[in-house]
């Protein structure tokens, strides 16, 4: 190591950044060798975050996404490349997880889930089927020719809730990596993009939160590189006859998920973890890990209800 080197990497320092972005709170922290530098690297990483958000939120009637929803059943709609692309991706997920994930989730009837103190019962099998008649990813049809998005059915609605943090965690690090960045991590909300090391040399550390008491992590991970993204049910639930159930709906029956309370999926795309949390979490401790392990380069951590700890063939923790 030359001396110059030595230096820079001596005065290099962490700064962090924290906003509410994407209905969400973002962290971002970066290895930087001035609060100058961090600062012009943090402000054009967080204008990307924005930028997507505008793209993909719901809560605009200006959005990409409510334009594409508000022409289902009528006509296609030619998106940006951008969105084009991110539906394309979607859909190979939901196909890879059997429509475990799904981004026509938005045709849910949302009155029947408040998961508040007032919801005392679930609905029935009948009506919880019924709330997602309109929830089928084989009915986003794509032309790959002209380019176009084409919702099937009137009312049926996409959103990206289930990838957009981590699709814009990758974005926002690549920026960052554009302009030297050569450290840091994007945290969203929990899904989380981690590159370089630490101003010490040593790998990032990050904790897996205890589904049981999500501010102590019950283990720790030693990454660089890496994206790591978890799903749980402790950050939204109701307790019906002595029994949690989780806000995370399975797309197929309508009703909320069971048999699981946190999955963690660590891999090098952080928009793949995002994406992948969730459809494990729906297909269940055995066939989430079967899928897992048929995968190269993912790796992930679930905890069942009853606190038993399920890894995939490939992980390594530091206990």
């Amino acid at each position: 190591m030359t001396p110059d080197i030595a230096h820079q990497e001596l005065t290099n320092r962490l700064y962090r950044r924290v906003q509410k972005l994407m209905g969400n709170r973002f962290e971002l922290t970066v290895q930087c060798a001035s609060e100058a530098e961090a600062n012009t690297a943090l402000d054009a990483a967080i204008a990307e975050i924005q930028r997507i958000e505008a793209l993909l939120t719901t809560f605009a009637d200006t959005s990409e996404t409510n334009h594409i929803n508000a022409q289902a059943g009528i006509a296609p709609v030619v998106p940006s490349p951008e969105v084009y692309d991110l539906i394309a991706r979607s859909l190979r997920i939901s196909d890879l997880t059997q429509g475990a994930f799904d981004i026509t989730y938005g045709g849910v009837d949302k009155s029947l889930w408040n998961f508040d103190p007032h919801m005392t019962a679930l609905p029935s099998v009948e009506v919880a089927k019924a709330s997602v008649r309109l929830v089928n990813y084989k009915n986003v049809l794509l032309d790959p020719k002209e380019k176009s998005v084409y919702l099937k059915h009137q009312g049926m609605r996409i959103g990206f809730g289930g990838i957009g943090k981590g699709y814009a965690a990758e974005r926002a690090k690549g920026i960052l990596q554009q302009l030297g960045v050569r450290s840091g991590i994007v945290n969203a909300a929990g899904d989380l993009s981690a590159w370089g090391t630490q101003p010490n040399g040593q790998p990032w550390t990050i904790g897996i939160a205890d589904p049981n008491a999500k501010q102590t992590p019950f283990s720790q991970l030693n990454i660089s590189d890496m994206a790591v993204a978890t799903s749980g049910n402790y950050e939204k639930y109701v307790v019906i006859d002595g029994k949690k159930y989780s806000h995370t709906i399975n797309p197929k029956t309508g009703l909320p998920v069971t048999g699981i309370k946190s999955v963690t999926i660590i891999c090098p795309n952080a928009e793949l973890a995002d994406a992948m949390a969730t459809p494990v979490m729906v297909m269940g401790v055995k066939v989430g890990l079967s899928l897992i392990n048929q995968m190269r380069g993912i790796a992930c951590i679930l905890v069942d209800d009853h606190n038993r700890v399920h890894y995939s063939n490939n992980i390594r923790l530091n206990k």
